[in-house]
């Protein structure tokens, strides 16, 4: 599964990337990407992000 981020929505806190940075990373923009699919050993990892997100600004692909 991927999850994506919602370049315009993201605040850039990097909660997302302390939580899973095996799926997450800030990019040059100082907004966090999923540079990474999520695996089934993270994909709680993920959702977790998903469910902190301050701005909700992270979702599943559909």
């Amino acid at each position: 599964m991927k999850a994506v981020v919602d370049q315009n929505t993201c605040i850039g806190c990097s909660l997302c990337c302390g939580m899973c940075d095996a799926v997450f990373r800030m990019n040059d923009d100082g907004k966090a990407e999923a540079y990474q699919a999520a695996t089934e050993e993270n994909q709680g990892d993920v959702q977790s992000a998903i469910d902190s997100c301050p701005v909700s600004a992270i979702s599943w692909e559909d």
